[in-house]
């Protein structure tokens, strides 16, 4: 790990625990979504760094309730309670990924995972929203359309999505080497 990760990294709980990021001041009526894009060859040690801000976020300001959710294993518990998961794993070794990614796309759609994901993580009950594992579901799900489709239903809560590529504010770039579509909603959280 590079010494500039590092130091971003290290900046990560001292941004989020004050009351000005916690109540989305400063945001101009925006969304308070955050993307803290990385190297994606620094993926372990990104893994290992939600650990272990999970760990210490309750001691660094007491009471704040922050969620985590992996998105690989969000679609994987959803394709399990979908009773889909070994259907879907037959498929892929039969068929391949393009039958695969063609025959789950309306059960894995955004608009459909949106609500579950509200429903899972419960913004309400949270100070703070933790997003992983953008690099393991792709081609599956696309970050920047689960967002679109979150915006209405988030509310004001904020949400840092661990992105491995770049953001420069206005386009996602997943593993440096995919543009996505352009997205200008979220602010990168340590430049």
């Amino acid at each position: 790990m590079n010494q500039s990760l590092e130091h971003r990294l290290n900046q990560i709980i001292p941004t989020i625990i004050t009351d000005d990021f916690l109540g989305g001041r400063g945001l101009g009526n925006e969304l308070a979504f955050y993307i803290f894009d990385y190297p994606p060859e620094n993926e372990l040690t990104i893994r290992d760094h939600i650990k272990t801000m999970l760990l210490h976020l309750p001691i660094k300001r007491p009471g704040i309730k922050a969620a985590h959710i992996n998105l690989f294993e969000f679609l994987i518990n959803h394709l399990e309670n979908r009773r889909l998961l070994d259907k879907a794993i037959n498929m892929q070794r039969t068929e391949g990924d393009a039958a695969l990614h063609e025959k789950l796309m309306p059960v894995l759609h955004e608009s459909k995972l949106g609500p579950l994901f509200v429903e899972k993580v419960k913004p309400a009950d949270q100070d703070v929203i933790l997003v992983s594992g953008v690099g393991t579901v792709w081609p599956m799900l696309r970050s920047h359309a689960l967002l679109n489709n979150l915006h209405a239903l988030m509310g004001s809560k904020p949400l840092i999505l661990f992105f491995p590529g770049k953001y420069d504010g206005q386009s996602l770039n997943l593993f440096g080497k995919v543009k996505s579509a352009n997205y200008y909603r979220a602010f990168r959280l340590i430049p």
